[in-house]
């Protein structure tokens, strides 16, 4: 007679810190999987008790408290269904990133990981020690072996499982979404499966965390490297699936297989997923957002209303002499489409007053980009009055590429709490522009069509200040997330002078990015958490 093992994955949305919201979070989808699903065994996600990445939470000395309490509870209150939970192991003044298996009271396996990703937004090293030894248990006659996220990214801990005994993998991971990485993610756990001829189970969270966003996908990969079942990204789900054990070796029983989503549609829904936690795990009541009619604003009023909803979005239109008519009517149109609340301050008298008040100060009267950058300051400390009044959090609309060269205004329209499109190329900001567009016509079609403008002067366009964005981005591109050098760069088609006067760009903004607000990572190098470039540096770009 064949063995199976029922297994019900939790791909589950948790919060960092919130030890006791999280295991009664568990404690439910235990009960769901044992007596809805019939499951014999339920799988959380890495550190699931304490959310991930807790960063320095972990030295933290009321957290090993209440994780030891989270422990014995899972331990004494789960009976019928076996539960495999992610949490931080203290032991010996050193900390594992451990996960345990707990059935009726007992402990039947203990794990703790092996490869410490430090690289990235990673620096686990900076908290944990490697655990050594492989962990396997038997489940209905079954042996399973354990793993924790970057231990599938090598050979070494799923060689030692197999050597342990085990007939099938269950991997438990805390892994963000970046571009392509469900692909990756798929390709490096098929280079396990050909290695070892086990199956995987590879369970991950959901849910945006700061600058990260985990989208789950969690999957289900036959011995033979094929995806046997896979979860809907993004969205949290108790998912059953079942290992039957053959003379031949563990075979999963085929589930739903959902699609993996388009770049644009991933990237987009990566956006509303974090840009909606940020605000509601923060308990902000709602957002709000200067409306330019440019395509930047009108691209995260749309997230932020399918993030939270229309009725908690406000946007204010702040018009000044350079604005157009169309910019205003096109910020108007989007905004009533909507049914966002939607307010015209004109910042002329504030304009005027400040420029009153500064010209003993600006003797020369020449005019620059400091009256410029006096316009984004007015609007920025509207925004930030309205936002203090409020309680709203303030959305900052800057791209990748402005934040990249510097084409934004400290304290100005870099002002806000968020900034959701922070790691979006301008060009990617275009293609969600039109992929949300395919949705439901929500962004007036000539904001995408339009020159783009930050309209702080007569007939302004951005090509003014910049290479155009079709030649900018992938030079941005090369430096950031490759870090090629001038030299690498140019052979890829660009001109020499172009390509170091955009690096010498983005060399000579690092002060301004160290004080812009956290966003949403999407790429494989986000300013954020993986840049780390100094501020004062004597390094220049001839190579």
């Amino acid at each position: 007679m064949n063995k199976s093992v029922s297994i019900a994955l939790a791909q589950l949305n948790l919060f960092v810190g919130d030890v006791t919201g999280n295991t009664e979070k568990f404690l439910g989808y235990a009960t769901r999987a044992r007596d809805e699903l019939q499951a014999d065994l339920v799988v959380f996600p890495e550190l699931a008790i304490c959310g991930y990445p807790p960063e320095d939470l972990l030295f933290h000395a009321g957290l090993l408290r209440r994780v030891d309490e989270a422990l014995d509870e899972i331990r004494s209150s789960v009976r019928g269904i076996a539960i495999l939970v992610g949490f931080p192991e203290y032991s010996n003044d050193k900390i594992y990133n451990a996960c345990a298996v707990f059935q009726d009271g007992d402990i039947l396996a203990r794990y703790r990981k092996q490869l410490l990703p430090n690289y990235r937004v990673f620096d686990e090293e900076r908290y944990f020690t490697a655990g050594k030894e492989a962990a396997v248990f038997s489940l209905n006659g079954v042996r399973i072996g354990l793993n924790i996220c970057e231990d599938v990214w090598q050979p070494g801990p799923a060689a030692a499982a197999k050597a342990a005994g085990a007939e099938f993998i269950i991997a438990i991971n805390g892994s963000p979404y970046e571009l392509e990485t469900q692909s990756k993610r798929e390709h490096v756990v098929r280079q396990r499966v050909q290695e070892t001829r086990l199956p995987v189970v590879y369970l991950n969270m959901v849910g945006g965390q700061d600058e990260l966003v985990f989208d789950g996908g969690s999957f289900v990969m036959d011995a033979d490297g094929e995806i046997a079942f896979r979860a809907k990204p993004f969205k949290e789900g108790l998912h059953r699936i079942l290992m039957n054990a053959t003379a031949s070796g563990v075979v999963p029983e085929p589930g739903d297989v959902e699609p993996q989503l388009s770049a644009e549609q991933s990237v987009y829904e990566a956006l509303v997923t974090g840009t909606r936690d940020y605000v509601e795990k923060n308990g902000f009541p709602g957002v709000i957002l200067g409306l330019s009619g440019g395509v930047d604003s009108a691209l995260i009023l749309v997230i932020a209303c399918d993030a939270i909803g229309a009725e908690r979005v406000s946007s204010v239109m702040m018009p000044f002499r350079y604005t157009s008519t169309m910019s205003q009517e096109d910020a108007a149109a989007q905004a009533a489409g909507l049914g966002v609340k939607y307010s015209v301050i004109p910042i002329e008298p504030m304009y005027e007053a400040t420029v009153k008040q500064l010209a003993k100060a600006f003797e020369s009267g020449k005019e620059d980009a400091t009256e410029e950058n006096i316009q984004a300051r007015c609007r920025g400390m509207l925004l930030m009055a309205i936002s203090n009044k409020t309680g709203l959090m303030l959305l900052t609309t800057g791209n990748k590429s402005e934040m990249a060269v510097g084409y934004a205004t400290l304290y100005g329209d870099m002002a806000g709490g968020f900034a959701p499109i922070k790691d979006c190329s301008k060009s990617l900001v275009y293609r969600l522009a039109r992929y949300r567009n395919t949705v439901s016509q929500v962004i007036p079609e000539r904001v995408i069509t339009r020159p783009p403008s930050a309209e702080l002067k007569a007939n302004q366009k951005d090509s003014d200040s910049l290479p155009e964005y079709d030649v900018l981005d992938p030079i941005l591109e090369a430096f950031i997330e490759k870090d090629l050098s001038v030299a690498e760069i140019t052979e890829r088609g660009f001109d020499r002078d172009v390509v170091v006067r955009v690096l010498e760009l983005v060399k000579r903004s690092e002060y301004k990015r160290r004080q812009a607000p956290p966003g949403i990572r999407i790429s494989g190098r986000a300013f954020g958490r993986d840049w780390r470039y100094p501020i004062t540096s004597g390094y220049q770009f001839p190579e």
